[in-house]
């Protein structure tokens, strides 16, 4: 009896101009574009295994069996790659492991999905371009299109499921950027992304956010490509803030901000006066991913430790493609 695996390890991202609020549910095709980077180091390793003697979907993460909306989360994915894959009906055993806070707006979602395509992908017998692979993770979770390709990543936001992808604008040593992430809160999110998305269009602050957007992009993306942080720091926390500005203006409102949020942001603005090159951004959830350059770096450490409510300090630098873990990818049952 032949088993089918396959394991891939994909990193989180950060979302510099946001994806928040869809054209389509079901496809998970944004209202606008996003701009982000790999988080290099900040992965999620996931393993598909594709096993007829198996009598449904199994999702392991963490080491903790999933069960109710996770898994099904997961199993309706992996109906996408069965469906794919002609001919490959059997269930599967999927175990994945991020090793930063799952959950907490550290865009867990994204790596575990882009792993996720690629791994199952395999498993199944499928070869797809990195086009490919990225559309596929998206329909898992949106932002995780953006973790397939490597560096400095722009999401496309298409209008149909064949043309709605990301890719790469710039390598990952194109910037010496560093992610330094305040960690102020680590458990899960009282309101995940999905069914945040779906109020976005309750918030009127929504469609001049979306009508803006491709000016921010093109912003952004010059921004990126001439190294200029004054310009990109500028238009990353707008970004940012008017993401949450349309969370806290959604039918139920939706407040990720903590007072230690709060008080990082304000600190972050101080100290670009003060000459330091940092910026902040936040995902749907509270912790403050701090962008600075690398000569910055330690002195931002520093000064982040000393504020109140922050836990943790994790540090990425620009991170390269979702890949495959090299093993065999068929291997034969006991």
């Amino acid at each position: 009896m032949t088993i089918h695996t396959a394991t891939a390890v994909a990193n989180a991202n950060i979302a510099f101009i946001k994806y928040w609020g869809n054209r389509d549910d079901a496809l998970r095709i944004p209202l606008n574009g996003s701009l982000s980077m790999n988080l290099g180091g900040l992965t999620s390793r996931t393993t598909v295994r594709f096993d007829p003697r198996l009598t449904a979907d199994q999702f392991t993460l963490n080491q903790q069996a999933q069960h109710g909306k996770p898994l099904q989360r997961v199993s309706t994915f992996l109906d996408l790659v069965r469906a794919k894959a002609c001919g490959v009906t059997w269930f599967a055993e999927v175990t994945s492991e991020n090793n930063f806070p799952t959950g907490a707006g550290i865009a867990s979602s994204a790596a575990a999905f882009a792993a996720l395509s690629l791994a199952a992908s395999r498993a199944a017998g499928l070869d797809l371009s990195e086009r490919e692979y990225s559309a596929l993770a998206r329909r898992g979770s949106g932002s995780a299109s953006r973790s397939v390709p490597g560096g400095f990543v722009e999401w496309l936001s298409g209008s149909r499921d064949e043309d709605s992808y990301a890719v790469s604008i710039a390598p990952p040593d194109h910037w010496n950027l560093v992610d330094c992430i305040a960690v102020v809160q680590t458990g899960h999110k009282a309101t995940g992304s999905t069914e945040g998305h779906a109020l976005a269009p309750t918030s009127p602050l929504q469609a001049a956010r979306v009508a803006d957007a491709p000016r921010r992009l093109d912003i952004c993306r010059r921004a990126i490509l001439q190294r200029d942080f004054d310009t990109f720091a500028e238009i990353v926390e707008l970004d940012s803030n008017l993401m949450h500005a349309v969370m806290m203006t959604s039918t139920p409102s939706l407040f990720y901000w903590t007072a230690a949020s709060l008080e990082l942001m304000n600190q972050i603005r101080l100290w670009r006066k003060q000459g330091l090159p940092v910026c902040y951004t936040l995902d749907a959830g509270p912790n403050v991913h701090m962008l600075c350059l690398e000569p910055a770096l330690e002195e931002i450490q520093k000064r982040a430790a000393q504020v109140g409510g922050v836990k943790q300090l994790l540090t990425a630098r620009p991170g390269g493609k979702a890949d495959w873990v090299d093993q065999p990818a068929a291997q034969q049952a006991a």
